[in-house]
């Protein structure tokens, strides 16, 4: 990695994927983006080297967002990252939290932090993401009005941090996908990984349960496994899955085989590294 790479997440600066961003490759330039959308169009045109994106929470649980755009975005996973969330509130300097009135955040980060609104009783208002928010404060310069947003957005808005840890529990942890144009060419030498792919089952009786037999008989641990629908069609349905395999392994190889079967499509968007976070934390299975 050089100082020279760029790369894009979606919010301001001193938003949590900024953040994660910058943890994953310190030193690299970090370039915002106003929507997932242009996230990936970034990447996709060539403006950026990488992208982190949020793919899920573990109180928030998937967003949505990214699982629709992600299968025809025409990049690939290389990697993931784990934050822990910390969010903090934040104030025009001066301030007090007997002054706050009103706060403004991004509606998940609200909606983590419900033990502390209600503690103050004030009045609460959505805003596109928690760093945008934090700039939004210190522009209007009430000390009425703070932001639920992380202490990096407050340090670079020049805000008050009154309170950290304001979130309502503990293990407040955002996954991040690491994006890049071309697939990782990763070895199958026993080294853990992970394999995200999409899949269409056909539309016949227990086409899901048989198509999801192999990776039971194999002894291919899944981790997680999202439905969404797709082109407006109540019966055209798309999944989300990962495991804890290499393509290359026989098991998974005779796994995939058989969805393959009982499915329109299946397409692999990411073989990477699984990251130290899933053993040394335990992630259970889905």
């Amino acid at each position: 990695m050089t100082a020279q790479q760029r790369i894009a997440f979606q919010g301001m600066h001193g938003a949590y994927s900024d953040q994660a961003a910058r943890r994953a490759f310190p030193g690299a330039t970090t370039v915002p983006c106003r929507t997932f959308e242009g996230a990936f169009g970034a990447l996709r045109d060539g403006d950026v080297d990488l992208a982190v994106i949020p793919i899920d929470n573990t109180l928030a649980g998937r967003v949505a967002d990214v699982h629709h755009i992600l299968p025809d975005s025409g990049v690939h996973i290389i990697g993931e990252t784990f934050l822990r969330i910390n969010h903090a509130l934040v104030a025009v300097p001066g301030a007090k939290i007997s002054d706050i009135k009103e706060i403004r955040s991004h509606v998940h980060a609200l909606g983590q932090c419900r033990k502390i609104r209600r503690e103050l009783g004030v009045n609460t208002v959505v805003g596109p993401d928690t760093a945008g928010c934090a700039k939004e404060v210190a522009d209007l310069g009430d000390k009425s009005i703070a932001a639920i947003a992380p202490v990096l957005a407050a340090e670079i808005y020049g805000l008050d941090v009154l309170r950290t840890e304001v979130e309502d529990a503990e293990h407040n942890t955002t996954r991040f996908i690491i994006l890049a144009r071309e697939p990782l060419d990763i070895a199958n030498d026993g080294t853990p990984v992970v394999t995200s792919f999409v899949f269409r089952v056909r539309n016949v009786a227990a086409a899901l349960y048989k198509a999801l037999g192999g990776f039971a008989t194999n002894g291919i641990n899944m981790t997680k496994l999202e439905s969404y629908m797709v082109e407006g069609h109540f019966t055209a349905t798309q999944f989300f899955a990962e495991v804890e395999a290499h393509p290359e392994q026989l098991g998974l190889r005779h796994a995939l085989e058989e969805l393959q079967f009982f499915s329109h499509e299946v397409r692999i968007l990411g073989v990477y590294p699984s990251h130290s976070f899933r053993r040394e934390n335990d992630l259970p299975a889905e």
